[in-house]
């Protein structure tokens, strides 16, 4: 079976990989490019160009993109230029590139391959949060997808959730990590009142050092690093590729 390119849109980085979407794993190494500043439609769309030149790929694509996205276009814009509000990212990429896009919110793209990947499914809802730039969600109940829920946009303490509790918050206030874990955990108990989730998932790369922190969480639910860690995004972005949106 022929793998599909997924490409993982962050606010620091464009990632991209060949995917094996029968495996849920790389079938190539991960290629990222650093995120044009500022991250306008043309600079972003020359980047996944560049990507996709890579890889020398003829394909459907699969992207996540930092966005509510609906019927293809970008609703909003936290940490990309406000001038993607309003595009079709679908038409922008496959005008780019010449090749067929599926899009998504990058965030449900991730736990739609985290969701997939975990062997023993938990009834009720699950909360996959990606905790980089900002604060990606994705929301399952009894695996059954909800989309574009943006979780990190919630406000809390004055200002949005991810300002609080993000990757980029801990290396902007250069929190220790049982600091960090703390703050993170009060995020949690937050979503927790809200949501009343069965689990936590939590992915982006400092999933990867989970240990760090965990000690510091302290809720009713369950609460686990991704078993795909920081890879979910390009998968999930693949699967994407392979069956569409209406294919989950």
């Amino acid at each position: 079976m022929q793998p599909f390119l997924g490409i993982d849109i962050g606010g620091t980085f464009i990632k991209g990989s060949l995917v094996d979407t029968v495996k849920l794993e790389l079938a190539s190494e991960r290629k990222k490019l650093p995120t044009p500043s500022p991250a306008t439609p043309g600079a972003i769309a020359a980047t996944v160009a560049k990507l996709v030149q890579h890889f020398n790929y003829n394909g459907p694509v699969g992207v996540g993109f930092p966005s509510l996205i609906v019927d293809n276009v970008c609703l909003t814009a936290n940490n990309i230029h406000k001038s993607w509000i309003g595009t079709d990212v679908q038409k922008l990429f496959s005008d780019a590139t010449g090749l067929p896009f599926q899009v998504i919110n990058d965030a449900d793209a991730a736990g739609i391959a985290e969701i997939k990947a975990v062997k023993e499914r938990k009834k009720g809802t699950t909360i996959f949060l990606t905790l980089g730039t900002g604060i990606g969600s994705a929301l399952f109940h009894n695996n059954c997808f909800v989309p574009n829920t943006e979780l990190g946009t919630i406000e809390f303490k004055g200002a949005m959730l991810e300002k609080y509790a993000s990757n980029s918050a801990r290396e902007r206030d250069n929190l220790s990590w049982n600091e960090y874990g703390k703050r993170l955990n009060e995020a949690l108990q937050y979503l927790e009142y809200l949501f009343a989730p069965a689990q936590f998932i939590l992915s982006g790369g400092i999933s990867n050092v989970f240990d760090d922190y965990k000690d510091q969480i302290d809720t009713r639910a369950d609460v686990s690093a991704a078993t795909l860690r920081n890879l979910a995004g390009c998968i999930g972005a693949a699967m994407i590729a392979e069956n569409g949106i209406e294919g989950l």
